[in-house]
């Protein structure tokens, strides 16, 4: 009997004991965190003012033959609707500007039919054309957000500075826009070995990662000969919006002549009197003027104060305006889209009087300026010409308290030697052959998701 009631005891402390550690688990449960699981949702996608995920997205090109109406039938559109759409928007774009091998996107609707409420044309990386028929028809002209991102580089010449800019991966552009803002001081066709440069300047990003050329250079230094030559960027005139580049001590740069009429893209052909032509058996056809590669539609600006002689149009020149300075200097500008200012106006040093075109004897849109001495056709770029008046004592003191920071920035970059650009060349040269690699094994080995 006795071991009985000792076995129950035993029986009922064991089950004590298991009922007090289910218990203790049971708060330890009931105080234990519960993990959570965040799930991300999938980043919304905006581009051209549209959510894309709402739409089905076809991008293509303008092909050879392509028009708008043809574009839109391929993509079941009736012809009276295209028709509709067309008048309805012409006021706002003209459907027959669109150019081969421009992009285009179709944002048609998401479901079986797939139908286009959308065309958007895209005339440059930034700027872009809707033509929206989903509910109004109606069409406008945007730009895309463009970032502006700060960049350094400096250099020692070997040969040519555009050879030194390369070797680090570096667009050829700045060194146009280097030779350009030293036109007057500077001559890049006669660099010296071991000359050096440094730049402060920006590029530009479409939406944060579409790399979109260089914007412009704030700032730069340039040794030549051992003499070190500053300049730096600075607004004169914010209603004109007029820009010039100084040196340290606020001396223009320039002469008194602007030394473009307008903001280029690049010089196409230069002042030759000995340049051979293919076209025409490789004949010398001398060239008298300076041509400027820009967009249409660029305002072309008088590159100083003067009387207007000539407004009007010539089988080879186009539209041309022609200023006339003083007794001394006269200046033209061929093929304009556009004239903007009459004979007997009086312009002055930055005045628009016309747009860039393709008139006359022209393969591409750009202006020849032309420029006259003691009525001879000469090249401005070699004239000694006089100076241009420096910043104004009212600007004189914003001036240098502009550029302080920057030319302590200036003074603080390292010149990069010919034996250091090669080594940054192998290390992007490295870089992009893995990034190629890598990227190519993570596309092999991704799943088939068909």
């Amino acid at each position: 009997m006795e071991q009985t009631r000792t076995a129950r005891l035993g029986q009922k402390c064991i089950i004590l004991l298991v009922l007090t550690l289910v218990i203790y688990s049971c708060k330890e449960d009931k105080v234990k965190p519960v993990e959570t699981v965040l799930v991300e949702e999938p980043e919304e996608v905006y581009e051209f003012g549209f959510k894309l995920e709402d739409y089905v997205v076809k991008r293509d090109t303008i092909k050879k033959g392509d028009s708008f109406g043809e574009i839109l039938q391929r993509n079941q559109i009736d012809y009276s609707k295209i028709f509709q759409i067309a008048e309805q928007t012409k006021d706002s774009f003209d459907i027959r500007r669109l150019q081969v091998g421009k992009p285009y996107t179709l944002l048609c609707s998401n479901d079986s039919l797939q139908e286009p409420k959308c065309f958007i044309y895209q005339p440059t990386k930034t700027d872009y054309v809707v033509i929206n028929f989903q509910d109004s028809i109606h069409a406008y002209s945007s730009t895309k957000p463009i970032k502006f991102v700060e960049k350094e580089v400096s250099g020692v010449i070997e040969s040519n500075i555009s050879e030194a800019l390369a070797k680090q991966g570096k667009s050829v552009l700045l060194a146009y826009k280097m030779s350009d803002i030293y036109a007057w001081t500077i001559d890049f066709f006669r660099l010296q070995k071991n000359d050096k440069f440094k730049l402060i300047y920006t590029e530009k990003y479409i939406d944060d990662s579409i790399y979109a050329g260089i914007d412009n250079i704030k700032a730069a230094y340039f040794q030549h000969n051992g003499e070190p030559f500053y300049a730096f960027e600075f607004e004169t005139d914010t209603v004109k919006g007029l820009k010039d580049y100084f040196s340290e001590d606020a001396k223009n740069l320039r002469r008194a002549f602007l030394k473009a009429p307008v903001e280029y893209k690049r010089i196409s052909s230069r002042y030759n009197l000995n340049r051979r032509i293919a076209l025409y058996g490789n004949r010398v056809r001398p060239h008298r003027g300076t041509d400027f590669a820009a967009n249409i539609g660029t305002p072309i600006r008088a590159t100083a104060n003067g009387t207007v002689v000539q407004s009007r149009y010539s089988k080879s020149a186009g539209n041309f305006v022609a200023v006339k300075h003083n007794s001394t200097y006269t200046t033209k500008y061929f093929h304009m889209q556009k004239r903007n200012a009459k004979v007997g106006d009086f312009v002055k040093q930055g005045d628009v009087i016309g747009y860039v075109g393709m008139t006359g004897n022209t393969s591409g849109p750009h202006v020849c300026y032309r420029f006259w001495k003691n009525g001879k056709e000469v090249d401005p770029f070699k004239q000694k010409l006089p100076e241009a008046e420096p910043i104004s004592d009212s600007l004189k003191t914003e001036y240098i308290k502009f550029i302080e920071p920057l030319k302590i920035q200036l003074d603080g970059i390292d010149f990069i030697s010919p034996i250091e650009e090669e080594q940054i060349l192998d290390i992007q040269t490295s870089t992009e052959n893995l990034i190629t690699y890598t990227n190519h094994d993570t596309t092999f080995n991704q799943p088939n998701k068909h």
